[in-house]
C-alpha cells in the first residue's frame, strides 16, 4: 500500500514511485512475452501502443492485486484497464519520447487515468529514463500540442514550448521491477537512448469507471491523426462496477 506522504505525493506532484517492485520471475517473463510479441510484429521494435490487441498475456500483469490496491487509492475502487503499452528503447538507438500529456492521446471522457509504468530493465538517464514535470497536472487541462511527423520520435505529438518548463524537469531513474504511479495530465518525455543498454518499460493504462471509454472519439481522434485506432479496444473491469453505466466491456476483435 502507498503510506499517506505518497498519496500526497502523487496528487501535489503528479507521479509517486512506491516502495513495491516486481519479482525478477516476472520480470522474465514479461521480457519472454515481449520477445514473443516482437518475433511475430517486428514493427513493434520501439512501441507496442496496444498490447492486448496482439497478445492477451499480458493481461496476466494487469491483475497484479498489489498493484490494484496502489491505484485504487488513487482513482478509487472501481477500476478498468482499458490499454496497456510496451516502450522498448533499444541499445544504441532508441527514439525519443516527446514531452506531452497522456490524455492528448485518449477517449476518456471525462479525462481520469491513472498510468502504472513498469521498468522491465533499469532506467537511467544515460537509456532515457521518463522525464516528469512535476506539478504539471494540477491545472487539470489539456495544453497545446504541436502534431508532428518525426521518424524519431515514438509519439507525434508535442508539447508547444511556452506551455512548461524543462529546466524543472526531474529524471524518473528507476531499477528493474520498480514501477511508478502517474498522472494523465502530467507532462513527461524522455531523450534518446545511445547507450548500450535497453530501456524497455510496459505500462497499464486504468481509469475509473466514472468515466467512459468513449468510441466515437476514439473513432474521431484516429481519423484526424492516425496511429493506433483505439475505437476497438477491449475494455476490462478488474474491479468493482461500472459506475457510469456507459462502458462497453465486451471483448473487441483487433
Amino acid at each position: 500500500m502507498l503510506t499517506p506522504d505518497q498519496v500526497a505525493h502523487y496528487h501535489e506532484q503528479g507521479f509517486v514511485v512506491p516502495d513495491y517492485r516486481l519479482d525478477e520471475q516476472t520480470l522474465q517473463s514479461i521480457r519472454r512475452d515481449h520477445g514473443r510479441l516482437l518475433a511475430a510484429h517486428p514493427e513493434f521494435r520501439d512501441n507496442c501502443s496496444a498490447l492486448l490487441s496482439y497478445d492477451m498475456a499480458f493481461l496476466n500483469y494487469a491483475r497484479d492485486p498489489n498493484i490494484l490496491d496502489m491505484v485504487e487509492q488513487l482513482i478509487g475502487p472501481d477500476i478498468a484497464l482499458w490499454n496497456m503499452s510496451f516502450f522498448a528503447k533499444p541499445a544504441h538507438n532508441g527514439k525519443q519520447t516527446p514531452y506531452h500529456q497522456d490524455g492528448e492521446y485518449w477517449p476518456i471522457r471525462p479525462l481520469a487515468t491513472c498510468t502504472v509504468w513498469i521498468a522491465v530493465d533499469d532506467a537511467t538517464v544515460k537509456n532515457g529514463c521518463m522525464r516528469f514535470i512535476p506539478g504539471s497536472h494540477k491545472a487539470r487541462r489539456l495544453m497545446a500540442h504541436d502534431q508532428k511527423n518525426d521518424p524519431n520520435y515514438t509519439l507525434q505529438q508535442e508539447l508547444q514550448p511556452d506551455e512548461f518548463d524543462e529546466n524543472a524537469a526531474v529524471d524518473l531513474v528507476l531499477e528493474a521491477g520498480q514501477i511508478s504511479l502517474h498522472d494523465v495530465y502530467l507532462a513527461h518525455g524522455s531523450a534518446v537512448n545511445t547507450s548500450d543498454k535497453p530501456r524497455r518499460g510496459m505500462t497499464l493504462r486504468l481509469m475509473p469507471t466514472t468515466s467512459v471509454f468513449n468510441r466515437v472519439v476514439a473513432q474521431e481522434m484516429f481519423e484526424a491523426r492516425g496511429g493506433a485506432n483505439l475505437a476497438n479496444h477491449s475494455l476490462m473491469l478488474l474491479r468493482g462496477t461500472d459506475r457510469s453505466g456507459k462502458n462497453d466491456f465486451r471483448v473487441r476483435a483487433m
